[in-house]
């Protein structure tokens, strides 16, 4: 047999630069992250410039396709921190983000890798140089202001988002939310209790996931993210309605906060109480009813509690935190260990939502149960976590979507606060006064 010895070719291979799949822009009065989503990790560099202020971001092997030409459609004029984009091929090999800003910030960059329905993910975060004060914010606030509620029927709740086929643009989603049809918030029905006390009390109420994060969804399209947000709106407006107390929302629109980061701005304006509102889910979608939970110290009361903590404490690794960035601050709530007062007290508050909840709706559960969520990790603010109903059961979506419900939902959780506080007068906390 006559063995051929050929020589081996080399043939330069030209590497496909990368191209990014979709981007989102998320504005908020906390800040504004733009989240740009590929295959592969993106190499990039930044730096800002003065006078005018920009931010410059340099993206290396990238494609300049859909994508990146249309981000500039998705900032709007809104937009608290970024007035404009600009994009262009730098030079070869690298795409130059320019982004104009309104004013000074402290922006982040850095990158996410793929998780939950995620690949990877460039995000910039930028922040106020200046970070709004929410003690302040809720000082000016008048007492008749109240918030607006929202009413979103199987809500999927995206921002506007350039879903990239390189080949075929698909349409921006506009799918704010509209609050210009909602109808003020019913009367309060709850039986008359003792007045609570002079001082104004302050109600923290967190709307669960949001922005990147659109935690659970429902069979007919919800997204927890928009049934939470619309629940502890009306919620504040329950709350700025009754005497000697005032709402603030930890979310007030659709974007991500860190867990702890929830917790960090309830203590920044005293709260009082601290209540996360969810809409839960299960594998099975004949679950159903309400649940209510604290922290335990001491491990969960039940496999189901343990599960339901673990999915939501993922929170941060779906909606996307910057693990380079320390806070002290959130390290020292972290640490503080004298968090037995409060996990007693957030039992007791626990104990009245459910019961006024069982008045609306069956119990998945009917006593309070406990696990180690991380937004409840306040060792000085009495915290519960809501579980409204199941969205992942197609009857209890229904009703969560309907907007005679949500208000049920609210004035349940209202009027468990003021039985709470009827029984524990908030006395021994100082605080600032808030003036009406």
């Amino acid at each position: 047999m006559l063995l051929l010895c050929l020589p081996l070719l080399w043939i330069p291979v030209a590497h496909a630069a990368n191209a990014f799949s979709s981007a989102r822009v998320w504005p908020a009065q906390d800040y504004t992250r733009l989240t740009l989503e590929s295959k592969r990790a993106i190499g990039h560099n930044m730096f800002t410039v003065s006078d005018p202020e920009r931010l410059v971001i340099d993206l290396e092997n990238v494609e300049l396709g859909n994508t990146l030409n249309n981000l500039a459609k998705l900032v709007g004029s809104d937009d608290p921190y970024i007035k404009s984009v600009r994009v262009g091929r730098f030079k070869p090999g690298v795409v130059r983000l320019v982004l104009d800003l309104k004013t000074e910030v402290k922006p982040q960059l850095f990158v996410l890798k793929p998780v939950a329905e995620y690949g990877y993910r460039l995000v910039l975060d930028v922040y106020p140089a200046q970070p709004p004060d929410p003690l302040m914010a809720l000082l000016e606030q008048p007492k008749s202001a109240t918030s607006e509620t929202t009413t979103t029927p199987f809500a999927t709740g995206q921002p506007a988002k350039i879903a990239v086929d390189e080949d075929k643009l698909l349409p921006a989603q506009d799918l704010s939310i509209d609050n210009s049809d909602q109808p003020p918030p019913t009367p309060d029905t709850t039986p008359n209790l003792p007045e609570m006390r002079a001082r104004t009390l302050i109600i923290a109420i967190d709307a669960g996931h949001g922005g990147e994060d659109p935690g659970a969804r429902g069979r007919y399209g919800s997204r927890e993210k928009n049934v939470t947000l619309a629940i502890a709106r009306k919620v504040k407006a329950l709350v700025d309605g009754t005497p000697n107390m005032r709402g603030v929302l930890i979310r007030d629109g659709d974007y991500f906060i860190p867990l702890m980061g929830r917790v960090a701005k309830a203590r920044k304006v005293n709260a009082d109480l601290f209540i996360s509102i969810h809409a839960d889910a299960f594998i099975k979608p004949k679950a159903r009813g309400s649940s209510v939970f604290a922290l335990s110290e001491h491990g969960a009361t039940s496999t189901a509690a343990r599960w339901l903590a673990k999915k939501e404490n993922e929170a941060d690794l779906i909606g996307g935190v910057n693990i380079a960035v320390k806070d002290l601050y959130l390290a020292r709530t972290l640490l503080d260990l004298s968090q037995t007062a409060a996990i007693n007290d957030s039992m007791k508050l626990a104990k009245h939502v459910l019961n006024e909840l069982g008045d609306i709706n069956d119990l998945h559960r009917g006593h309070v149960e406990q696990a180690g969520f991380a937004v409840l990790k306040s060792p000085d603010i009495p915290s519960i976590l809501v579980e409204t109903a199941f969205i992942s059961n197609p009857s209890e979506e229904r009703r969560l979507n309907d907007n005679d419900y949500q208000t049920k939902l609210a004035n349940a959780i209202l009027s468990g606060i003021k039985r709470y506080f009827a029984q524990n007068p908030a006395l021994s906390k100082p605080k600032i006064a808030l003036l009406d």
